[in-house]
């Protein structure tokens, strides 16, 4: 059924085919038919990061960016849901067109900029969802906040969403938002874990409850930068760590329609620069911090080799667009069979 779907909404321009879709999910959910969507996968409980997640396979940040369709997205048989990213403000983000789909590759490149409607309105759209599951909260600044005044932004969101949140997710690998990656560089992230951690103490004690927090990475460090950021989430506790984001790469898509337009890359190009990723963080923290998996799974196949390479968990995003919900259960199959 999702491949005759499928076939309208690519005749839409991308982000009203993602809105519609959004909002079809949505609708059969509060009419009570989420069941029909999709075959929910069996149960396989994971403990990370001291969640109890039913399942591992997750949706990554990006598709909600608000928090407006949990429950419609909720009825796909994820085992959590991360919404964002968020930030302290609304923002418009980056000029339309910024979306566009390269299906002969598998693969979108989206140039969003942290387009959302602010972390108030997330927040209360939140309060007014019915999923109970986990959930994590992406975070991120605002385009007009300098990078050195970035950790603010952070904090601002942080406190916000905190009592609302499972985890919390820092992204600082957005290729979108100019200079952010910057962060990566250990002197400033070492000074932005330290204040995120400082606050996350704080925070615990004022809620009575510890939310975990992880950092969100790209794919396009060296190696030696993979150890640096992996030797400071040891330091400061990191509760876990996502990789990854978008690449900046256009490695087998450069001759294809759309292939150079400015962005980051998902889909399966992004496959094997985020399992390398994976593969190379799960060496350097030897079981200290874990890991989720994200980027280029677009098949059951390609989920258990992220957890073969080292990770926890994993996330969806470009995979569903071009697969639909049947990858949820077929990944967590895949895994299961491990």
């Amino acid at each position: 059924m999702y491949r005759m779907l499928r076939s309208a909404l690519f005749r839409l321009e991308p982000e009203t085919a993602h809105h519609i879709t959004l909002a079809s999910l949505n609708l059969v959910s509060s009419l009570g038919l989420g069941s029909t969507i999709g075959r929910h996968p069996a149960s396989d409980p994971r403990s990370v990061m001291g969640l109890d997640f039913p399942n591992p396979v997750g949706l990554a940040a990006g598709l909600d960016k608000n928090g407006e369709y949990i429950d419609g997205l909720a009825a796909l048989g994820f085992g959590f849901i991360e919404i964002g990213t968020v930030t302290p403000l609304p923002q418009p983000g980056n000029p339309k067109p910024r979306l566009f789909r390269l299906p002969l590759a598998g693969a979108i490149i989206n140039r969003m900029g942290f387009n959302n409607e602010g972390v108030d309105r997330l927040v209360e759209n939140v309060k007014r969802a019915d999923y109970r599951g986990i959930l994590g909260i992406n975070i991120g600044k605002n385009a007009s906040t300098a990078i050195a005044n970035a950790a603010d932004d952070y904090l601002v969101c942080l406190r916000k969403v905190y009592a609302q949140a499972s985890y919390i997710t820092v992204n600082i690998s957005s290729p979108n938002t100019k200079n952010l990656r910057q962060l990566q560089e250990e002197d400033a992230l070492n000074d932005l874990l330290i204040r995120i951690k400082n606050e996350q103490q704080v925070l615990s004690d004022k809620h009575g409850k510890y939310v975990p927090i992880a950092l969100k990475i790209a794919p396009d460090i060296e190696t030696g930068q993979i150890a640096r950021i992996a030797g400071l989430l040891m330091r400061h506790r990191i509760d876990g760590v996502i990789a990854t984001n978008t690449t900046l790469s256009r490695e087998g898509v450069e001759n294809l329609p759309h292939g150079s337009e400015i962005g980051g890359l998902s889909g399966a190009p992004l496959r094997d620069k985020s399992t390398a990723v994976i593969h190379q963080l799960a060496a350097d923290l030897q079981g200290a911090v874990p890991i989720i998996g994200a980027g280029g799974i677009l098949s059951g196949p390609d989920a258990a080799e992220k957890i073969r390479a080292g990770a926890s968990l994993v996330q969806l995003y470009s995979g569903l667009i071009y697969r639909g919900p049947a990858l949820v259960s077929e990944s967590c199959a895949a895994i299961r069979a491990i």
